[in-house]
């Protein structure tokens, strides 16, 4: 009997051992059969995954106050232009010598990144090109390990328009001439070449160009530098080169006719929101206006919301999914970074007190809020995808129940040159932001940098959330909404576009004054 005991407590204990393994295989094999569930939330496909842990408001209280806060005064402060603040555009970009004769030789440069890391670069580039008294060859642009997005400088940009603004500066060809046709990225990923350059250090100097790559130029004819992000100083460089490199960031880049066409109809709908059907169902670009009405045109807020999974998990922030969603983003820091993500070694509460997180879709749409912006506003939503996706951004469009966004106010023929191509859709935004009356973005990055000097160059009202300031605000679990508004207003009253001058080491392309600017 005892035998028999032993032997039908060995088979539990094994069937229980085998059970648990099985389990846990199952665990392991689901994201690979059903990677569905366990993938960001995008607006038009929620997942499984999504609809067991949607995340709720972390900031109830707050929520309810902002809900049941008064309507916003049309002439509110906030609406307003910024005054003249002792800066304006430079009349004359610079004033060099005429073009030398005779060029060194051609100059490649080969740009990762997103759209506005590489509009870094191409700026980079011309000043390089200027430093070396190099042909600039229209940079070469990478695809995107991320979106995947095969989009040349063509595609994007105005290419003749960029030539000829920059023709009395330096000197740009569309493609190599036949005697280079071989200079080609394959070329360079199958062996060391000669005339490739990829020493370039982080923010070398001209000097470093002259030194470098000047006699690679001399000796072959053509120089390819790559990697070239980030790869030209800020500081010590002669003025009219610090003003070129402006010239071409805000002259020379002009996004192509068929972007600039969509961005004028969009901005048209948000402006006069009566006047149009939202383009649903209709020719490419249908008219927008009516003609025989007149209406004064509305104001509307341009929300950049940089929220997806790659964001929400390199931060290493609990962003209110439950436990599920703590285990999905931390597989995904595992697997993208094999763990290796410096905030991972705080608490939760201390990356938000340093300010550390990125705003939550909720957070932001607390902070417009409480900057004074109500249900009546016009919101234009600049994103990608949103990470938890609809369920995600619930609190905000109860807040701002006029949020558009591309989708909502495009039909299907007008972005049909766009879809799917995340830096098309990432220019036609940059496009609406610029003309929209406020801007505000609920991290920080590129866009946020490129918009904030682009902005400033044209003086628009741009606010800079503090981090550190709401990171605070919001761990405070007792504040309330009066008392939560006051201190935003405070904490935000010289963040709405006030010019601050670049300080040593500071990207030109985050602070355009007074490299970009001159006094008025």
């Amino acid at each position: 009997m005892r035998v028999t005991s032993i032997a039908n407590n060995n088979h539990h204990h094994y069937q229980t051992q085998r059970g648990g393994a099985m389990v846990a295989l199952a665990a392991l094999l689901l994201p690979v059969f059903f990677p569905g569930l366990f993938s960001p939330l995008g607006n038009a496909s929620p997942t499984l995954f999504s609809e067991w842990n949607a995340p709720k408001s972390r900031h109830f209280p707050l929520l309810k106050g902002a809900l049941q806060r008064p309507l916003l005064d049309e002439e509110s402060s906030f609406w307003s232009p910024l005054p003249k603040q002792g800066w304006k555009k430079c009349d004359a970009f610079s004033e060099m010598q005429a073009l030398p004769k005779k060029s060194n030789g051609y100059i490649q440069v080969f740009l990762d990144g997103g759209l506005n890391q590489q509009r870094m670069g191409i700026c980079d580039a011309v000043a390089v090109a200027k430093i070396l008294n190099a042909t600039l060859v229209i940079p070469l642009l990478e695809v995107n390990p991320v979106w995947q997005d095969s989009s040349t400088f063509m595609d994007i940009f105005d290419v003749d328009h960029f030539i000829d603004v920059l023709k009395d500066d330096i000197s740009v060809v569309k493609e190599l001439p036949k005697e280079y046709s071989w200079s080609t990225r394959e070329y360079y990923g199958t062996a060391i070449r000669a005339t490739r350059v990829k020493t370039a250090p982080v923010h070398a100097s001209a000097n470093w160009y002259l030194e470098n790559v000047l006699p690679v130029l001399q000796s072959y004819g053509i120089a390819a530098i790559a990697p070239f992000s980030h790869r030209l100083a800020f500081d010590n460089l002669p003025v009219d080169i610090q003003r070129l490199r402006c010239k071409a960031n805000f002259q020379a880049l002009s996004f192509v006719p068929h972007i600039r066409a969509l961005g004028d109809a969009l901005v048209g709908r948000l402006r006069y929101p009566s006047r149009t059907g939202n383009g649903m169902n209709t020719g490419y670009l249908q008219e927008t206006t009516d003609k025989n009405t007149i209406q004064e045109p509305g104001k509307f807020v341009v929300l950049h919301l940089r929220f997806d999974k790659d964001m929400a998990a390199h931060s290493a922030c609990d962003f209110g999914g439950g436990k599920a969603e703590k285990l999905a983003l931390a597989k995904y820091r595992q697997v993208i970074w094999q763990g290796r993500v410096l905030n991972s070694q705080f608490t939760d509460e201390e990356l938000r007190s340093q300010g550390r997180c990125p705003l939550t879709p909720e957070e932001i749409g607390l902070l417009l809020a409480a900057l004074g912006f109500d249900n009546t506003t016009s919101l234009y939503l600049a994103s990608h995808k949103v990470y938890g996706g609809e369920a995600r951004i619930s609190a905000l469009r109860k807040l701002f129940p006029l949020m558009e966004d591309k989708k909502s106010l495009a039909s299907e023929a007008e972005l049909a040159k766009i879809e799917g191509k995340a830096s098309l859709l990432a220019a036609l935004d940059y496009y609406v932001s610029m003309h929209s009356d406020v801007f505000i973005s609920a991290s920080p990055g590129n866009m946020h940098n490129a918009m904030v000097s682009h902005r400033t160059y044209e003086n628009l009202k741009t606010i800079r959330p503090n981090m550190a300031l709401l990171g605070q605000l919001f761990l405070n679990r007792s504040m309330g909404w009066t008392e939560f508004q006051k201190a935003v207003q405070e904490g935000h009253r010289n963040r709405q576009g006030q010019i601050r001058l670049r300080k040593e080491s500071q990207s030109i392309y985050t602070y355009p004054a007074p490299d970009c600017m001159c006094r008025a």
